[in-house]
C-alpha cells in the first residue's frame, strides 16, 4: 500500500468536503468532527456525486435520493441504494491527508 498526499485539514474546514481526483479514481474526502474519512465519490444507486451530502454521525447521505453510507467502512445504511461503495484508507500527518491505494 502507498499513500498519497492528496490535501491539507484546513481545505476542509468550511464544507468539510472535498472531491480529489487521484490514480483516475475520483473521492470525497469528508470531515466529520475531528475525524476525517475518504470514500467512493460516487453514490451506487444512480451514480451521482455524494459531494454536498449531510455528513452526521459517521455517516454520508446522498444528497439526491437519500440513500445513506458509512464513512468508515462505505456500507449501504439506508435505499435506495444496495451495494457498497468503496472506502479508502488515510493517514493524516502535519495536517496532510494522506489516500492509500494498492500500488
Amino acid at each position: 500500500m502507498k499513500y498519497y498526499p492528496v490535501a491539507s485539514t484546513s481545505e476542509l474546514d468550511d464544507s468539510g468536503q472535498l472531491h480529489v481526483e487521484l490514480n483516475a479514481e475520483d473521492i470525497l474526502l469528508c470531515r466529520d468532527g475531528d475525524d476525517y474519512y475518504a470514500i467512493s465519490y460516487y453514490c451506487s444507486h444512480e451514480t451521482f456525486t455524494l459531494e454536498g451530502g449531510l455528513v452526521k454521525n459517521r455517516c454520508i447521505t446522498c444528497p439526491y435520493h437519500g440513500a445513506e453510507f458509512s464513512l468508515e467502512t462505505g456500507e449501504v445504511l439506508a435505499p435506495p441504494a444496495w451495494q457498497d461503495i468503496r472506502n479508502y484508507p488515510i493517514t493524516i500527518k502535519d495536517n496532510v491527508i494522506s489516500i492509500g491505494m494498492s500500488e
